[in-house]
């Protein structure tokens, strides 16, 4: 997987990870497809016998673009920062410290006023306490402080302190915590020089949203002006070191040679030398415009890129798109460059053996549409490049036409069909694009008794058969790389000799045979909305696996006629123990590494809902207990398979406790759990819709009452048939 060592990589670089990544395409491509637009200028003339092969170009090192290269590494580097966590405590002490004196200050001058009127003799007035009187109090109250507390309170002017002293208690406390609560969740934070002033900035955004008056809001505003201060200090002696390191590291760019115009040891004659001549190759001087063209191609493709990856809101999504994109297109362009390498004018049909359709659709499946029609488009314009010699030719029109039209078939087949509907593929892949080379074939006005023609056709099918056989073998492997949650890897999971679901199988049975049931109500609801079944499954087996730890005190791994530990424990006990299969579970998947979505289910699978049984228990002991105290920590279900799973293992539980469990009791059941978790707000984050809640209700009623369908007792021989009657008998009697 490139996820966790990329993220690495983005933490190392920051903000300059991404034109790393695109400087290296940039470089790579440019060098693989240089030499098929380079011209260079020689004098060469008629006749000469040329002592080595004349090439496009020469394997040399490109020493200006390795320094540049090297200062790019080294300015990509981010710079070292020493934290000091002691700075924002500071901070936050002096303005907690301001609160407190303001606070005994204005109940110093209550108490004396309440004093002067209980003190008050007839005809007397007494005057209320000026905040002029309290400004001077509090400013008496700064004089036993130090020398550095007094500076920072200095620089509050006396307009601060006297809008501070016009507060209502309730806008005091309100400024009050709201200050304290934001210095702490920003001094949690690396806080630079530079960063002063966009975090005060967005303070000021923040205070201004809130429902306070325009005095509070100063004060607020001016506190933060004065106690958010740098408590991250450039470490230079490191920066430095890390930016030699990044400069040693880099490797030399090289230009590679290309196609051979004249062979060691043959002369130059008058068609090699016209050759020479229409390539720019003789004493005129070559042309640099194709090589402007390239680089101007390759920037727009990183462009476009940009702009659709952007509007991906997850960071590491959004790395692995780009990352997968740009591997997965140079993999391609570099198939292609070997096919034109290898490649002469007499044999030019060979570059239709091109897998044009697997790029795009690695890309769609693992990625997203829009980027697989991008490289469709893409993989042609590269090839314009590589193929630039043949421009001109009708092989060109070809190869242009069948690349686009395989590329975009590419982007029509889904992942699914490889695995259930591998004629879908076949005829997206092999099928349409072979058709489109005939029709090309026959606008061309190609002959159909000429070899080279059928030439072109079967190598043609047999470039789409290629990229079949690379969609059906390289495919899984790509996507274990791209993805946690791959179908190699559910497979893998799903296989009962796993370690976790042996050890579920023998420590808490009852919950294996729970999760194997609601893994089947799962994975057939998720099916039916158009959702990921088999992950759905697989997180099913393993989305109890914390109650491995107390697995007795689970109501179903208990054995028969054991009493059940929870009635020797108080509410609050039983609560942790509940509560804990979940924190439990997650802890016990991440150790595993097992795919993040199986974990997330895990820790989603009972959402925020309250556990009643223990609540009412409780309610009973004390009248004050919080329903939020007996309610899971959540969060909600995230996915749509995340809520599915936590419908059905509620539903399979509680109708395994029916006595006499019938159809109508089971849909009855089903519905009033559904819409109570809807009314509960359960499923407002799962992206459910109302249709398909309902399609998933009739899917769980289904599995449910093809399960636990009530049957009829046939008594196995007469005796007991007949002890049976006499039994009843006797109960009449």
């Amino acid at each position: 997987m490139i996820v966790e060592p990329l993220w690495k990589l983005r933490q190392r670089l920051g903000r300059w990870l991404l034109p790393v990544i695109f400087l290296l395409f940039f470089v790579a491509t440019t060098a693989l497809i240089f030499s098929s637009v380079k011209t260079k200028t020689i004098d060469y003339y008629e006749g000469q016998v040329v002592d080595e092969s004349i090439r496009a170009n020469k394997t040399i090192e490109n020493v200006a673009a390795t320094e540049k290269r090297k200062q790019i590494a080294a300015e990509a580097v981010s710079p070292e920062y020493t934290f000091q966590e002691d700075v924002g405590k500071n901070q936050y002490s002096l303005v907690s410290r301001l609160f407190e004196l303001v606070t005994k200050v204005k109940k110093q001058a209550q108490e004396q006023y309440q004093d002067a009127l209980a003190n008050q003799k007839a005809g007397d007035v007494v005057p209320s306490i000026s905040i002029a009187d309290e400004l001077v109090d509090l400013k008496k109250q700064f004089e036993s402080l130090d020398t550095d507390n007094l500076n920072f309170y200095q620089k509050f002017d006396d307009t601060f302190y006297q809008n501070l002293f016009t507060l209502s208690d309730e806008e005091y406390n309100q400024v009050k915590s709201l200050a304290l609560k934001y210095l702490t969740k920003e001094y949690k934070k690396q806080i630079k020089e530079a960063d002063i002033t966009a975090i005060q900035k967005e303070l000021t955004n923040q205070v201004a949203k809130l429902s306070l008056d325009t005095p509070a809001k100063n004060i607020l505003e001016t506190i933060f002006k004065q106690a958010i201060v740098p408590n991250a200090f450039l470490n230079e002696k490191k920066t430095n070191q890390l930016r030699q390191k990044a400069r040693d590291d880099v490797q030399p760019v090289m230009i590679y040679q290309g196609e051979i115009i004249v062979r060691e040891g043959s002369q130059i004659d008058a068609t090699a030398m016209e050759k020479l001549k229409l390539l720019g190759l003789t004493s005129q001087k070559g042309s640099v415009f194709p090589l402007v063209a390239l680089i101007m191609a390759i920037i727009l493709q990183l462009l476009v890129l940009l702009s659709v990856v952007l509007q991906e809101s997850n960071l590491k999504k959004r790395l692995v798109k780009i990352v997968a994109y740009l591997c997965l297109m140079f993999s391609g362009l570099l198939i292609m460059k070997v096919i034109q390498v290898i490649q002469n004018e007499s044999i030019s049909y060979l570059s239709l053996l091109f897998p044009a359709t697997f790029v795009p659709f690695t890309i769609n499946a693992l990625l997203e549409r829009r980027l697989a029609i991008l490289a469709a488009l893409f993989q042609v314009l590269m090839a314009a490049f590589i193929y630039y010699d043949a421009v001109g030719t009708s092989i060109v029109t070809i190869i242009f036409i069948s690349y686009l039209f395989s590329g975009l078939m590419g982007t029509f087949v889904k992942k699914s069909t490889i695995y259930r509907q591998r004629w879908q593929t076949l005829l997206w892949s092999v099928a349409y694009p072979v058709l489109m080379s005939l029709v090309i074939v026959t606008m061309q006005g190609m002959s159909f008794v000429d070899w080279k023609t059928w030439l072109t056709i079967i190598c043609s099918g047999l470039g789409n058969i290629i990229s079949l056989l690379f969609i059906v073998g390289l495919f899984p492997y790509l996507e274990l790389l791209v993805s946690d949650d791959s179908m190699m890897v559910l497979n893998e999971l799903s296989n009962p000799n796993h370690p976790l679901l042996k050890q579920l199988l023998e420590e808490a049975p009852g919950t294996y045979h729970h999760s194997m049931m609601v893994a089947n109500l799962s994975a057939n609801a998720v099916a039916a909305i158009g959702g990921r079944s088999l992950l759905t499954r697989v997180a099913c087996y393993y989305h109890d696996v914390g109650k491995l730890k107390h697995a007795n005190f689970f109501v179903e791994n208990l054995p028969h006629g054991a009493e059940n530990p929870h009635n020797f424990l108080l509410p609050e006990d039983s609560k942790q123990i509940i509560f804990g299969h979940v924190i439990d579970g997650a802890k016990i998947l991440a150790q595993y590494h097992m795919p993040q979505m199986v974990i997330d289910i895990c820790n989603q699978h009972h959402g925020t809902t309250l556990m009643k049984y223990f609540y009412v228990k409780a309610k009973e002991r004390n009248p004050e207990v919080k329903e939020q105290d007996y309610r899971y920590p959540g969060p909600k279900p995230q996915t749509k398979e995340a809520a599915v799973v936590s419908i059905a293992d509620s539903c399979e539980a509680a109708v395994r406790a029916m006595d006499n469990p019938t159809n109508q009791k089971i849909k009855e059941f089903v519905h009033q759990l559904i819409e109570s978790r809807i009314l509960d707000g359960q499923l407002d984050e799962s992206g459910l819709t109302l249709n398909e809640i309902h399609t998933i209700e009739h899917s769980i009623v289904n599995g449910l009452c093809s399960t636990f369908h009530s049957r009829i007792k046939y008594p196995k021989m007469e005796s007991e048939a007949k002890s049976m009657k006499e039994e009843q008998e006797r109960r009449e009697n």
